[in-house]
C-alpha cells in the first residue's frame, strides 16, 4: 500500500476570497477617482476608500470599496495606454487615436512625446502619469485644454508648464502626476514648427 499524505487538500477559495493582483486594486483606484471627479463620493472618502484599496489582499474587500458605486461603462476605459521611451524613444500622435481615461508615460533613454492636437476624447478627465527618467516627457495639448499639474514631482530634470488656463467648455482636463526624474517633463500647447503642419495637414488622419 501507498502511503498517503497526512497533509489536507487545498479547498478552492471562494471567488470573493480570491487574493487580489496590483491590476486589481489599479482598476478599483482608478473607479474610485472617476466617482469622486463625479462628485459621487468627497475627497475625505477618496483618500480613505484609496487607502484601504491599496491594502486590500482579496477580491471581497474590493469590492467593497465600490459596491455602492455604478460599474463602469467598458473594460478599454480601463485599459491604460503605456509608453516607454526606452532605447529609441516612443510617441503617440500627432494623428486620431482615441484617448482612454489613463496614460503612463516612462521616457526612459529615448524619451517620449505624447501628442493630443488630433484626438478623439470622450472623458471629461484624462490621467497622465509622466516619469521623465534619463530623457524626459513632452505633452502637446490642443489650445483650449488645461492642465493640472499640482499633482507633480519636478525632481531634478524639473516640470515646464507652458499651458494657458483658458479651457474651452467641453473640453478635457489634463491631470498631470508623476515625477520628472532627471530628464523633466514638458507640457504645452503646439510650438510654431507643429502649428505650421498642423495647417499644412487639416484633414490628416
Amino acid at each position: 500500500m501507498t502511503a498517503q499524505s497526512s497533509e489536507p487538500s487545498p479547498r478552492p477559495a471562494p471567488s470573493g476570497g480570491l487574493r487580489a493582483s496590483h491590476d486589481d486594486r489599479e482598476v478599483v483606484v482608478e473607479q474610485l477617482r472617476d466617482a469622486a471627479a463625479e462628485g459621487r463620493i468627497d475627497l475625505d472618502e477618496l483618500d480613505a476608500r484609496l487607502e484601504q484599496a491599496l491594502k486590500s489582499r482579496t477580491h471581497a474587500e474590493l469590492a467593497v470599496l465600490t459596491a455602492d458605486l455604478p460599474k463602469p461603462q467598458a473594460t478599454e476605459d480601463r485599459s491604460p495606454l503605456v509608453l516607454r521611451g526606452g532605447m529609441f524613444g516612443a510617441s503617440r500622435g500627432p494623428g486620431r487615436w482615441e484617448v482612454p481615461r489613463r496614460v503612463i508615460a516612462h521616457g526612459g533613454v529615448g524619451g517620449v512625446k505624447i501628442d493630443f492636437t488630433r484626438v478623439e476624447c470622450r472623458h471629461k478627465e484624462v490621467a497622465v502619469e509622466a516619469f521623465g527618467e534619463t530623457s524626459g516627457v513632452t505633452i502637446v495639448l490642443p489650445d483650449g485644454w488645461a492642465a493640472d499639474t499640482s499633482g507633480m514631482d519636478p525632481g531634478v530634470g524639473g516640470l515646464k508648464d507652458e499651458t494657458t488656463s483658458d479651457r474651452l467648455p467641453g473640453t478635457p482636463l489634463i491631470r498631470l502626476t508623476g515625477s520628472g526624474g532627471s530628464g523633466g517633463v514638458v507640457i504645452r500647447h503646439p510650438d510654431q514648427r507643429e502649428r505650421r503642419k498642423l495647417r499644412s495637414n487639416p484633414a490628416q488622419g
